[in-house]
């Protein structure tokens, strides 16, 4: 799934995500209602619950859209769950634009 975002743009939207999710590991924060198990911060930010579920964000390296990338071991439930809460992130940066597909 990748929503639009201007090639000028995308690596500054990127590093506000993995901003935002280091400082809600940082503060304990929950996502999905889990503690942040895992946060791997190249080339973008992979955020892994206790659960084992996931989403990445990273920017495209040859369009002008963000890859965003969900999955869970538990249940499609949860992979949409993740996948709304990666958007809810995304959602505050007016920047980013309609998905070219969605699950």
């Amino acid at each position: 799934m990748a929503p639009h975002c201007a090639d000028e743009l995308k690596y500054r939207v990127v590093d506000d995500v993995v901003k935002h999710f280091e400082t809600a590991q940082q503060k304990g924060e929950k996502v999905l209602g889990q503690k942040i198990r895992d946060l791997v911060t190249v080339n973008g930010v992979r955020v892994t619950v206790e659960d084992g579920t996931w989403g990445l964000v990273r920017a495209s390296s040859n369009k002008p859209e963000l890859v965003v990338v969900v999955e869970s071991p538990a249940s499609e439930a949860r992979m949409r769950e993740m996948f709304k809460a990666i958007d809810a992130v995304l959602r505050t940066h007016p920047e980013v634009g309609a998905y070219n597909q969605t699950i």
